[in-house]
């Protein structure tokens, strides 16, 4: 096998998949399976569809290509392009808009290829990415869309936490569904999806606070890593480690902890600072910055500490190790999101697909 190798879990993504499903549906919520961490994997995608998802959501217009084949419907979950409106009406049935130009040339493409494309106009409650802010300008944005053939306005939708780390809250979630309701009123029509945000708003599932009327959640970091990353928690049952980053090692030296020498900043710009504490036993991996990203990955020896890394090296401090590692020898990382993204959106690093059952997975199935 060529290192460094992501090595994915189908069983754990299809089990985590399968109870966040099972949680949000019983709050009356549907789940868009955001696969973009996936790179476009079919078999990721396959794991989420087999754990419950109905619909695939995805940032990458390329990705939901790949998808095509696939039995579910698909959404691009970042607002399109112009320039690309083709392509999201030939392989989105749904996208995330929130400039009536683009929602224009996206009803002009689907005229041309006798579709109609579903439209999810972006409200913006307060974290201050996508969205039409001002709620007057979203009742002329509805009466403009509601003129177009070739798309539906199929509902409205908001996001939160990942530009300004806004907390989902009964207020910003509950005034969405309030806009829901003004529509249906001054317009006589049905908002069928009122999509509450992404991985962070499982925090008012967890506190029994989810506003009625929100029935869409795009999630993307729940079901990889069954965390909700905005209160630090797990959902009970789900795996963290799905995704391993396995590294060789290509070198082993005893070296001081401390750099010798007049500091400057480093290839990144920044300008590191280092503890003095004698002589370590130093370990370097062949990844670094350009793969993954150190400060969302941690080893699995518990003993081996991360000291940082350049765009190729991984410097570890393996002094208290047990193991009596040696040059060649693997080191394995649990990851977090951040550093999922960037292995799997490299093309130097390996990814292995491991089809294998989790055996709590397997009986349960028997037995049920």
């Amino acid at each position: 096998m060529r290192y460094p190798v992501i090595e994915i879990n189908l069983s754990k993504i299809r089990r985590n998949t399968e109870i966040i499903v099972n949680i949000c549906r019983s709050y009356g919520i549907d789940v868009v399976g955001v696969t973009k961490v996936s790179n476009g994997s079919i078999d990721i995608a396959k794991a989420f569809i087999d754990g419950g998802v109905r619909t695939l959501g995805d940032s990458k217009i390329e990705n939901l290509k790949a998808f095509e084949s696939l039995p579910v419907k698909k959404m691009l979950t970042r607002i399109p392009m112009i320039s690309e409106a083709e392509d999201v009406v030939r392989y989105a049935h749904v996208s995330l808009n929130s400039e009536i130009e683009v929602i224009k040339a996206l009803s002009m493409e689907a005229e041309k290829l006798g579709k109609i494309h579903e439209v999810i106009l972006m409200i913006d409650v307060g974290d201050l990415r996508e969205g039409i802010y001002y709620e007057d300008e979203v009742y002329e944005v509805v009466e403009e869309i509601l003129k177009l053939k070739g798309v539906k306005l199929t509902g409205i939708g908001t996001n939160l936490t990942c530009f300004g780390a806004i907390i989902p809250s009964k207020e910003n979630l509950g005034k969405l569904v309030d806009i829901k309701n003004k529509i249906e009123s001054n317009f006589n029509i049905n908002i069928e999806v009122v999509s509450g945000g992404n991985s962070s708003s499982l925090c008012l599932i967890q506190k029994d606070e989810m506003p009625k009327g929100i029935n869409q959640l795009r999630l993307g970091t729940a079901l990889i890593l069954g965390l909700i990353e905005v209160t630090w928690t797990r959902i009970p049952g789900t795996y963290i480690d799905a995704f391993k980053l396995i590294a060789e090692i290509v070198e082993i030296k005893q070296k001081p902890s401390k750099p010798i020498g007049e500091v400057a900043m480093d290839a990144f710009r920044n300008i590191p600072v280092f503890k003095d504490e004698g002589e370590m036993v130093r370990a370097i991996c062949a990844v670094g910055k350009q793969d993954c990203d150190p400060n969302f990955m941690e080893p699995i020896d518990k003993r081996i500490r991360i000291l940082g890394s350049s765009s190729d090296h991984l410097i570890l401090d393996i002094t208290k190790c047990k193991e009596d590692y040696k040059v060649g020898d693997k080191i394995s990382f649990v990851l977090d999101y951040v550093a999922i993204l960037r292995c799997m959106t490299s093309s130097h690093v390996e990814k292995y697909i491991d089809y294998r059952e989790i055996e709590e997975y397997a009986m349960r199935r028997v037995n049920s």
